[in-house]
């Protein structure tokens, strides 16, 4: 279960980083003519790797047939990438985020949708466990709810950032996946999405599609790209296999006495991935302990003292903090990002109001 929660969590946490980027980009065009006499000859070179997958050679030669490579995506990929933050880099608050993110369109929308598939939604959380507000909050954070899923052919983005050779031991793979996604039976016309490789309404990679994706209305097919059914019950499989626990809140807001000692609770472990979020957490204590050292949930409920949670201040000391269980962790394993993490959350709440 740990494997696989790194492994679909790794590659997700790749392609959720460039949301806001192919955002702005979506209607950028397909193709910029390289010339590259190179890329041709490196694409048929996978034949062999994908026939080892499974993939017969009318499908390989059906999903490569007519692709370039694309000078835009790399652009695109370069400007993304950037020079990595140093441990010492201010972390920006909170707030400016949570306005962006959790907005009275997103509320809105989402109660709307969420209303509009009620019925559907409370199947998938009996299934799954994962709360329908939560499934619905991811929905409207990746796509806006399905209005905003990408254009660009990903085979020819994945081969072109594969060709171009900086990340090809992910790009390369996830090129092949798109081979056996079609080799299964999806259409090779509903290839299409960000730059980075991320289709559909969750923005799944092709990979962490063919680990999670489920077929939520029955027809045989996760069509993740038209099917709300298949996307939400998609949303809901992949949350469940990174550890979601039903019953349990992802969090809650609280306020911290100014007299809290934070050093006594400090998390002096080294985080393995994803420093920068996780080096900002406290270690892990029950809601009993955190109630006892004179925090106050800013609703005034307390969930079950038994639960385990750590500690976030996003914007320091003074202001709201956030008690964070197990199931904020699967969030993060969907996109490793505090500020996400919190976003997909608040608007669950908004969303059940």
């Amino acid at each position: 279960m740990h494997a696989i929660r790194f492994k679909i969590g790794r590659l997700f946490q790749f392609a959720a980083a460039f949301v806001s980027a192919w955002m702005l980009t979506a209607s950028a065009p397909l193709h910029a003519q390289s010339g590259d006499p190179g890329f041709d000859t490196y694409v048929q070179s996978l034949w062999p790797k994908a026939q080892a997958r499974g993939v017969s050679r009318a499908t390989f030669d059906r999903v490569t047939s007519g692709l370039r490579y694309n000078a835009r995506v790399v652009a695109l990929d370069r400007d993304n990438l950037g020079s990595p933050p140093s441990p010492n880099t201010p972390i920006p608050s909170f707030a400016p985020y949570k306005a962006k993110h959790v907005d009275a369109a997103r509320i809105g929308g989402g109660r709307r949708v969420h209303d509009r598939l009620l019925p559907l939604l409370s199947r998938i959380e009996q299934r799954t466990g994962v709360p329908t507000s939560i499934m619905i909050a991811i929905y409207g954070h990746e796509t806006a709810y399905g209005q905003v899923t990408g254009n660009f052919d990903l085979p020819e983005a994945l081969a072109t950032l594969a060709y171009e050779g900086r990340r090809r031991s992910l790009f390369e793979p996830e090129l092949i996946a798109t081979m056996v996604m079609v080799e299964q039976g999806v259409p090779r016309s509903a290839l299409k999405g960000s730059w980075a490789g991320a289709f559909g309404y969750p923005q799944f990679l092709p990979s962490v599609y063919l680990q999670v994706a489920e077929d939520g209305d029955g027809d045989g097919v996760a069509r993740i790209w038209s099917s709300e059914a298949d996307a939400i019950e998609s949303i809901g499989s992949y949350l469940r296999r990174a550890g979601w626990r039903a019953g349990q809140p992802w969090g809650v807001a609280v306020t911290v006495p100014a007299s809290f000692n934070r050093g006594a609770v400090a998390n002096r472990l080294t985080p393995t991935r994803c420093p920068r979020v996780f080096d900002r957490h406290s270690r892990w204590r029950s809601m009993a302990e955190w109630r006892a050292a004179g925090i106050q949930p800013l609703s005034g409920r307390w969930p079950e003292g038994n639960i385990q949670a750590t500690l976030l201040e996003p914007d320091g000391p003074g202001r709201t903090a956030y008690l964070l269980t197990g199931n904020y962790r699967a969030i993060l394993d969907y996109n490793c990002s505090n500020f996400y993490a919190l976003s997909v959350g608040l608007l669950a709440d908004e969303i059940d109001r």
